[in-house]
Parts: C-alpha cells; sequence; structure tokens
C-alpha cells in the first residue's frame, strides 16, 4: 500500500466518521448522546481543576481573583446628591473635589473600555488564554493540561473546521439551487429547511450546546427580533431554532459569496456601504419588510458592535422607529467553556474562529421574551430603554447606558454638555437640589 492509498482511506474513514456520527445527526437535530458525553467529562475535569487550584492557593488570592471584585467601589449616587454634602447653594471651589474624584474613578476603572475586553473568569478553565489571575500550576494540573492541548488542537480543530467547510458549502450551495425555483411556499419551506441544517451543521462545528427557553415566545413572522450582541456567532445561535430574515452591509470576498447566494433564496435585507448612511431608505426597506405579515422576522443587533457577555449597552433607536412588533431575546454564554467575545480591535475574523474552535465548547442560554409593542406617548428611545431593560434582567447582564460606538470612538460633546447643564442648573437655582432647599 503506497502513501497516496494511505492517505486516501484514512480521509474515508475520516468523512464517513463524521457523516455517520455528526453530520447526519446534526441536520435532523438527533443527537447521539456524544456531545452530552463531552460535556459531562468537561465538567467533571474542570471541576476537578478548579479543586486542585483552590488547594494550591490562599483563599485571600482566590478573593482577589475573583471576578466580581472591581478595582474601586464606586459611588453611583446622582450628581446633585454627591455635591450636597459639598457645597451650600452658590458655587463652591470644594466642588472640584468631587470632579476630580469622578475623574479619578473613569481613569481607573471605566464603565465602558472593560466591556470591550474578554470576561474575567473565577476558575481557570485550563486554556493559556485565561490564565492571567491563576499561576499556581501542579504536575497532575500540567499533564491535563497537554492532554487538552493535543485534544483540542489534534482532534477536535480537524473535525470542526471540517464540519465547518461543510456546512458552509451545503449553505452555499442549497440555497443557490432553492433560489432557482419560483416565488411559493415549497420555496420558502426548502429555503428555511436548507438554513435551519447549515446553521445546526455549524453549531456543531463548535461543537456547541445550547438551552432555549420560553420557546411559545418565538419571533413571528413580520415582527422584528432584537437581541443583545456578544459575537457573530449570535446568529448561528438563533437561526439553529428559527429562520430569520438577516439585516447588514454586503461584503466582499467568502462573506459576500455566502450572503448573494443566501439572498437568493430567502428575503435578506442587504444594504451597499452608501445606503447604510442614508436612514430614510433603510427605514423604508425594513418597514416594507415586516409589513408583508409571510415574511420571515427580522433579525436586528441594536447595540450595533459585540459587548463582552457581561452587559447591554445603549440600543440604537433606529430599529424602534419601524413599527411593529419586537421580540425580545436576551443571550447568556457560559464563558468557562470558551470566550465567544468578539474583541474585533484585538482580532480579525480568522484569528477569532481559530480562537473558538480551540475552545472547549461554546455553551449558551437563550431566553425567548413576550412581544412587545411601543406604548402610547412613548418615543423610539424610551421603546429602545425599555427593551434593553428587559434583555438585561432576564440575562442577568449589566445595563449601561453608554454607546457601544465608543469602542471606536470618542465621547460625543452631547454627553459633556449635558452633565455642564445639570450642574449650571444648580448654580442658577433650577437643579432638583434648589428645588428641594427651597
Amino acid at each position: 500500500m503506497d502513501g497516496a492509498e494511505l492517505v486516501g482511506k484514512i480521509v474515508y474513514t475520516w468523512l464517513t466518521l463524521v457523516l455517520g456520527f455528526i453530520l447526519l445527526p446534526s441536520a435532523f437535530g438527533v443527537s447521539l448522546g456524544i456531545s452530552e458525553l463531552y460535556m459531562k467529562i468537561l465538567v467533571k475535569t474542570l471541576e476537578w481543576a478548579t479543586l486542585r487550584i483552590e488547594k494550591g492557593v490562599s483563599k485571600e488570592s482566590v478573593l482577589k481573583n475573583s471576578a466580581s471584585v472591581g478595582i474601586i467601589q464606586r459611588d453611583e449616587s446622582p450628581m446633585e446628591k454627591g455635591l450636597s454634602g459639598l457645597r451650600g447653594r452658590d458655587f463652591e471651589l470644594s466642588d472640584v473635589f468631587y470632579f476630580s474624584k469622578k475623574g479619578l474613578e473613569a481613569i481607573v476603572e471605566d464603565e465602558v473600555t472593560q466591556r470591550f475586553s474578554s470576561e474575567e473568569l473565577v476558575s481557570w478553565n485550563l486554556l493559556t488564554r485565561t490564565n492571567v489571575n491563576f499561576q499556581y500550576i501542579s504536575p497532575k494540573l500540567t499533564m491535563v493540561w497537554v492532554l487538552g492541548v493535543i485534544v483540542r488542537y489534534c482532534v477536535l480543530l480537524p473535525l470542526r473546521v471540517t464540519l465547518a467547510f461543510i456546512g458552509i458549502s451545503f449553505l452555499v450551495i442549497g440555497t443557490t439551487l432553492v433560489g432557482q425555483l419560483p416565488e411559493s411556499s415549497l420555496k420558502n419551506r426548502l429555503s428555511e429547511l436548507v438554513h435551519l441544517t447549515c446553521c445546526r451543521i455549524c453549531v456543531r462545528a463548535l461543537s456547541g450546546t445550547i438551552h432555549y427557553h420560553n420557546k411559545q415566545y418565538r419571533p413571528q413572522k413580520g415582527g422584528i427580533c432584537v437581541a443583545n450582541h456578544t459575537s457573530p456567532i449570535d446568529v448561528l445561535i438563533l437561526t439553529t431554532d428559527g429562520c430569520y430574515a438577516m439585516v447588514g452591509q454586503v461584503h466582499g470576498g467568502l462573506m459576500g459569496i455566502i450572503q448573494r447566494a443566501m439572498v437568493k433564496a430567502c428575503p435578506h435585507v442587504w444594504f451597499e456601504r452608501s445606503e447604510m448612511k442614508d436612514r430614510h431608505l433603510v427605514t423604508k426597506r425594513l418597514r416594507e419588510h415586516i409589513a408583508d405579515k409571510k415574511k420571515l422576522p427580522i433579525l436586528i443587533f441594536p447595540e450595533g458592535t459585540c459587548i463582552n457577555n457581561t452587559s447591554v449597552m445603549m440600543f440604537k433607536k433606529g430599529s424602534f422607529e419601524i413599527g411593529g412588533t419586537i421580540y425580545p431575546v436576551a443571550i447568556k454564554y457560559n464563558p468557562q467553556f470558551g470566550d465567544a467575545f468578539w474583541n474585533s480591535s484585538k482580532y480579525n475574523m480568522v484569528s477569532y474562529l481559530l480562537r473558538v474552535m480551540t475552545s472547549w465548547a461554546i455553551v449558551c442560554d437563550v431566553w425567548y421574551m413576550p412581544p412587545m409593542t411601543r406604548e402610547e406617548g412613548e418615543d423610539a428611545v424610551q421603546f429602545a430603554n425599555r427593551v434593553k431593560s428587559a434583555i438585561a434582567i432576564q440575562g442577568g447582564l449589566t445595563e449601561l447606558p453608554w454607546d457601544g460606538g465608543l469602542k471606536r470612538a470618542k465621547v460625543k460633546d452631547t454627553y459633556k454638555e449635558e452633565q455642564q447643564k445639570n450642574y449650571s442648573k444648580m448654580i442658577v437655582g433650577n437643579g432638583s437640589l434648589n428645588s428641594e432647599l427651597d
């Protein structure tokens, strides 16, 4: 047997195993129990590693490294209350101390910057990328870590790359073929089947374990699904349980090929770069989409950027000016098995996917929430904040008022002017503090 024949047999055996034990079951939404067994072994291993680490370090170190403990303790009281103990009714030089204190707090640990870095772990998950706070390594722990590296890079990575290649190939080929059919209910059903099947295969490529809650509230056709945004794979997570019409900018390269194939089979809403700047055109096309109750619900991430799985930041109001029914969805990843957050400022898409595919698994919870509509007298900003609060509460996330655009841009002058106006009102006697004193 020559080398080429041996390689051929190895590849054939590999693809047969992938097809029979992973690809077909995932395509039909069936589990053979392999993923469950893998997760049980993984959980037991990480629990053992946690115990070994706790035995090797002092309790003080464990408390110090806990992700729940911040660098500083903030006083979240409003400006009026914070200044009430320092000043009278008129301007006083002591006011400077209050603003200096707030400025130093922001320099040491501001609320925004830390949302764009990976979430800290309470215990080490045997990945070198997350061991910054966990320095204790025993011989047994080192052996388990080496074994984990071999499993992740020599077994899981080739398997996941194979599944991802098959899933993406099937998606492009399937949507292209379905797109040749005339508009009919059959075409819509086949399109949904192709999308669901291929997304399930791609989720298996990440060793994804997803727990869906309150399925009776799944987004319905003609509605708008809004969710918090942690990663590009949020789309896969949601599409594994139902189909959506995507909204986004037209891309080039492989992503462009996938977009062009998908839009042939399903009415996704893609915009050119120049069109994205035209708010009226975007709003018009989205309203036309939701006006047809036979079309799939639109999937939108109102934050506009990825946040690190700990918080929900400001929702852009555009998604809530369209009208129609909003279906909120909360997504929360378990960072113990792998970091799903995409820090686009630090990693490109290829590097990010490599990090995800060499993690242990992607585990997350998805909560469907009761539909919400805009109330009488409520503007788009108030509606957006109400939906954001509901998602934050359901997902156990911190609600922040800041714009996710601060990830790459400077603070808007309006934010500074708002604080200046509040202070000036206090000086001239129109603020809440003076009103109380009067």
